[in-house]
């Protein structure tokens, strides 16, 4: 399989709290819900990405149950394949600053919601994007793009280093 979309980690990390169905899957990544502030995806959606997961041996069904007021549902699980692939990039850091504002931070809710540590992933984070933020620095210029990056490089930096201290 090619690598995954966001929306698949996003679901994959919600199936790994539990077996659940795809309209479950919508609520927690729908508009308003805890993990769709960070990072909201469609109905129709989720349920290509469990299509997809499935086709990838990452998730499997296991079962029908029935709708409460529509069709029947089909409740599905994350694979052994699935857990391990969920949990190498939940620690694996994001490649670009602008990477932090979905992915970071997707990850660090779904950690929080397994009751797995985040400090880890926060140092390896601000490991890997200090050469990124050393060479924005120190192309410094006047040209709007540069100082558009520089400054999103230092916020960046600063909430990395914020999320350092909370995660101790």
């Amino acid at each position: 399989m090619a690598e995954l979309s966001l929306t698949e980690h996003a679901v994959l990390g919600v199936l790994a709290e539990g077996p659940t169905h795809g309209f479950a899957i919508a609520r927690e990544l729908g508009d308003g819900a805890e993990l769709g502030r960070v990072f909201t995806v469609r109905r129709p959606l989720v349920y290509r990405a469990l299509d997809r997961l499935v086709e990838a041996g990452l998730a499997e069904a296991v079962h029908v149950e029935a709708g409460d007021a529509g069709p029947n549902r089909v409740v599905h699980k994350v694979t052994r394949p699935g857990t391990v692939l969920l949990r190498r990039w939940l620690e694996e850091p994001v490649a670009h600053v602008r990477d932090l504002r979905l992915e970071l931070m997707l990850k660090l809710a779904l950690l929080a919601r397994s009751g797995r540590p985040a400090g880890d992933l926060v140092r390896r984070q601000r490991e890997s994007l200090q050469p990124t933020l050393a060479a924005v620095e120190a192309a410094a210029s006047e040209d709007p793009v540069e100082m558009w990056r520089r400054h999103n490089a230092r916020a960046a930096d600063t909430y990395l280093a914020e999320l350092a201290d909370m995660y101790g």
